[in-house]
């Protein structure tokens, strides 16, 4: 039980942080996750890097000296060799017209300072995933439920899944977590993106058809949906919040 991340042939990460012990905790992290970092202090040398060796990826703090790193994401936005480079914003800045501002200039995500290592390992790969995704190659295990990401196949106990794509999406994204509660908000930005309005009762909807379908498995010699007696519930509710997959739950 738990969760296996493959990183393929080590994805190059930029990151651009003026705060040399953050930079320390995300290369280690990082580092440690798999990806291959350089590390820059400024936004005028993260520009510099990115043009002598363009990365998979870019972490970019938002508050650098010489040049900003909003500035920083406009520029490269701006340029058609760089205006499909994965960008996530880090900044300490929580309100929601700073967010705004860090989408509409082109950040692929944006995160909030304290933040955890794992949330954004988390953040990284998902961005990979839809940029390139022949980088990442990930199979999540929990509670004898298998999502191959790269068959996009899902099973529990052996037995195949059938997941319609919006609730495969939700289901990578709890599984990504186990244990933890996404809020609505939180699944509809992992599972349709950032910057896209979704009303919270659609997401309770997809919820209602995935535990349904969690709860069937599909006969591999047979064309019907039989149920799945043995299999319990492990989505929790978290009422007036969001959901989480837990099998403490049962």
């Amino acid at each position: 039980m738990g969760q296996e991340n493959v990183v393929n042939d080590a994805a190059n990460i930029l990151i651009a942080e003026d705060e040399p012990a953050q930079a320390e905790v995300l290369a280690f992290n990082l580092e440690a996750a798999g990806f291959a970092i350089r590390v820059v202090s400024d936004g005028a040398d993260a520009l510099i890097q990115v043009e002598e060796a363009r990365p998979d990826l870019l972490i970019l703090d938002w508050m650098l000296p010489e040049v900003s790193g909003i500035e920083v994401c406009r520029r490269l936005r701006g340029h058609e060799a760089t205006r499909e480079l994965p960008i996530i914003m880090l900044t300490a800045r929580g309100e929601e017209d700073d967010r705004i501002r860090g989408l509409d200039a082109g950040a692929d995500d944006y995160m909030i300072k304290p933040y955890s290592p794992g949330e954004l390992i988390a953040r990284i790969s998902a961005v990979l995933r839809r940029s390139r995704p022949a980088l990442v190659g990930e199979k999540l295990d929990y509670a004898g439920i298998t999502l191959d990401l790269g068959a996009r196949k899902i099973t529990r106990d052996g037995q195949p899944v059938r997941l319609a794509p919006t609730e495969f999406r939700i289901l990578q994204a709890l599984m990504s977590r186990p244990g933890r509660v996404l809020s609505r908000q939180q699944i509809i930005d992992l599972a349709w993106g950032p910057n896209i309005y979704i009303e919270d009762r659609t997401v309770d909807v997809h919820i209602r058809r995935l535990r349904a379908a969690l709860s069937a498995t599909q006969s591999a010699t047979q064309s019907a949906t039989l149920p799945n007696e043995g299999q319990p519930d492990i989505i929790r509710t978290a009422r007036g919040f969001g959901y989480s997959l837990d099998i403490d739950k049962i």
